[in-house]
C-alpha cells in the first residue's frame, strides 16, 4: 500500500464530519450525532493506519490493529493507543443501534443529550490527537 494521499483524504473527511456533528447537535438529532461521530473516529483511525502503510480491513473498528502496530506510530501516539482503541470500540458498538435501532429500541427514543455530547467530545479528542500525532 503507498497511497497516503487517501490517508489525509480520511483524515480531513473525519475533520468535515465534527462540523456534521455540530450541526446534527444543533437539531438535536442525538442517535445521529452518535452515529457520525462513529465515523469519524473510524475515518481517521483509517487515515492513520493507512499514512503508517498498515491495511485496514473493512470493518468499523480498527483497535486490534492499532494495538498489533502500535510500534509504528511516533510516540506522541503510541501513547493513545489504549484510549483511541477504547474510543472506536466503544462507538462502534452503537453504530448500527444509533442508525436502525431495534424492535424493542427507536434510537430517537434511547440515545439522549448526554450521549451526543460524549460521542462528539470522544471524537473531536480522536480526530485532533490523530492530526497532532501526524504534524
Amino acid at each position: 500500500m503507498t497511497n497516503t494521499t487517501l490517508g489525509r483524504d480520511y483524515i480531513v473527511r473525519a475533520r468535515k464530519r465534527l462540523a456534521a456533528l455540530d450541526a446534527l447537535f444543533k437539531e438535536e438529532s442525538w442517535p445521529d450525532v452518535v452515529r457520525e461521530a462513529q465515523e469519524a473516529v473510524e475515518l481517521a483511525l483509517k487515515g492513520l493506519l493507512r499514512l503508517h502503510r498498515i491495511e485496514a480491513p473493512r470493518v468499523h473498528d480498527v483497535s486490534d490493529l492499532l494495538h498489533q502496530h502500535r510500534d509504528r506510530f511516533p510516540t506522541t501516539l503510541a501513547k493513545h493507543i489504549g484510549r483511541l482503541s477504547e474510543v472506536s470500540r466503544r462507538l462502534r458498538r452503537d453504530r448500527e443501534l444509533a442508525f436502525y435501532g431495534s424492535e424493542d429500541l427507536t434510537p430517537t427514543e434511547f440515545y439522549r443529550e448526554k450521549d451526543a455530547v460524549e460521542a462528539r467530545r470522544q471524537a473531536r479528542w480522536v480526530v485532533d490527537t490523530v492530526e497532532r500525532g501526524l504534524s
